[in-house]
């Protein structure tokens, strides 16, 4: 008589993370770990260049980390670690595979519109920076923020997510130049240069794009990866034979047939010790002697809400392409996936590279098969490790990361199909949000131009019963932050 051998025991791994219930396997979680990496990998570039270029508005109007030149290198080793530390946070508390690091427009409203006030230095901004993650974690302890996120309607929770697949993939058609800003300005944007796809970059992008498209569609395993790192090599390549340079010359001026970001080519030096003297440069406090309490309050308001609000239409559109949405739209573990974004926040502003949020890219990860903290943890150490090997982040352009971008946005956007289309009071801001999103070039935009409309139309219906009484409270703090300038204005500020 045969006897049916019973299937091994799962893995501490696997028990841990819930691999195997979430159906997934350790495999396509480190693969999927590494595929976010990939697509977020251009922050330790990136953030540099944006908060690490500007000068303070102090007394000696020095550069993050108190000299009278930038110190590029520290700010992307200290943006590795906290980005690395918050991402296996994140995996080990929470269980997602959503990773952490500087928030893009957060990092320039630090840069130009903070650290540039008169007298304010880089470490009171950062101090600002470390008071916003402080005030949201405690509003997440309370369920203030779990709360306002279960108050929106099932329908709009999958607009925000739809909305964002067209952020990211216009993310990534913008950072690769696929579509640009022409030099006549006769149109908003236009198609690659001058109506032509008329530079290696771009050739390369597109290759980078239908490869992984084609890979996708017959369901190869790893097809993102794959194209990230073809590219990359391809990218490489090209370079040698034909030197097409970076997106700037010598003097600063564009080069539209240029390579953005970096320019691919073998670094000659593959690792190199981080400088970490930026961590812990901030004064809590610092800023209140420079400015007005109001001012002060107004400045962590805008910070505080950009962060609220992105984040829960991360975590959502997030686990609406891996599946593991609730009925009513909610992922799981909400309030600690809360929890480690709010201290991501924190650490950013006390890691001197401003507030550390959660990254829509980590959506292409989840593209590409992960389902589990273990992959944020994958990331996370690949953030680690690049602060050791950053010649080797710096070998990959825009145009072979950014194909995962788009791909990733297409997945997303088949969601729109859940909104109930026939119902005006849903369809009217759900298409706001939608559309805000990427033409605003702001999630926060589109999540809060959604939530006021809907409030505004249930109110002139006269259904206003039904509106959750925390998305009054939301909307008029929406108002308050899309009116901020003219409240400033009549403030003196």
């Amino acid at each position: 008589m045969a006897t049916t051998q019973a299937p091994p025991a799962p893995g501490v791994l696997d028990r841990y993370f819930r691999i195997s219930e979430r159906g997934s396997t350790v495999a396509t979680e480190i693969r999927g770990g590494l595929v976010t990496f990939f697509t977020m990998a251009y922050i330790v570039v990136l953030n540099p260049l944006i908060i690490g270029t500007v000068q303070d508005n102090g007394f000696e109007g020095n550069f993050l980390g108190g000299g009278s030149e930038p110190n590029l290198a520290a700010v992307a080793a200290a943006t590795a670690l906290v980005a690395g530390v918050m991402s296996i946070l994140m995996g080990v508390v929470a269980n997602y595979p959503m990773a952490l690091a500087a928030g893009l427009g957060l990092n320039a409203v630090v840069a130009y519109s903070v650290a540039a006030l008169p007298g304010m230095t880089w470490a009171d901004a950062m101090g600002i920076v470390v008071l916003e993650g402080l005030i949201i974690l405690v509003l997440v302890l309370t369920g203030f923020r779990q709360a306002v996120f279960n108050a929106v309607p099932h329908d709009l929770k999958i607009a925000i997510s739809v909305g964002i697949g067209l952020f990211i993939a216009f993310i990534g058609l913008v950072d690769a130049g696929f579509v640009r800003i022409p030099a006549s300005l006769a149109t908003p944007v236009e198609l690659g240069i001058g109506g032509s796809l008329a530079s290696w970059p771009l050739l390369v992008f597109v290759v980078g794009l239908l490869l992984t498209i084609v890979l996708m569609v017959r369901k190869v395993r790893g097809a993102i990866l794959i194209g990230i790192v073809s590219s990359t090599v391809l990218a490489v390549i090209i370079e040698a034979i034909v030197q097409a340079g970076g997106s700037q010359d010598a003097d600063g001026e564009p080069v539209p047939t240029g390579w953005r970001l970096n320019v691919p080519a073998l670094p000659d030096s593959w690792v190199d010790l981080p400088d970490l003297s930026l961590i812990g440069q901030f004064s809590l406090l610092g800023s209140f002697s420079k400015m007005s309490a109001v001012a002060v309050v107004l400045l962590v308001f805008t910070l505080l809400i950009a962060d609220f609000f992105d984040t829960m239409g991360t975590m959502v559109a997030i686990g609406g392409e891996a599946g593991l949405l609730d009925e009513k739209g909610n992922p799981p573990r909400t309030t600690r996936i809360l929890i480690v974004d709010s201290i991501g926040a924190a650490a950013g502003g006390a890691g001197s590279v401003s507030s550390n949020t959660s990254y829509i890219e980590s959506a292409s990860g989840v593209g590409d098969g992960a389902r589990t903290g273990l992959a944020a943890v994958v990331t996370g150490f690949c953030f680690l490790l690049a602060m050791f090997f950053s010649p080797v982040v710096a070998m990959v352009p825009y145009e072979a990361a950014t194909p995962a971008l788009v791909v990733v946005g297409l997945l997303m956007v088949v969601q729109i199909t859940g909104i109930d289309w026939k119902n005006l009071e849903i369809a009217v801001p759900a298409f706001l949000g939608i559309i805000l999103m990427p033409f605003a070039y702001s999630i926060t935009a589109g999540i809060g131009a959604a939530l006021v409309t809907y409030v505004i139309i249930k109110l002139a219906v006269g259904k206003a019963r039904q509106v959750h009484p925390l998305l009054w409270v939301t909307a008029a703090l929406f108002l308050v932050y899309f009116l901020q300038g003219p409240i400033g204005a009549a403030l003196g500020i």
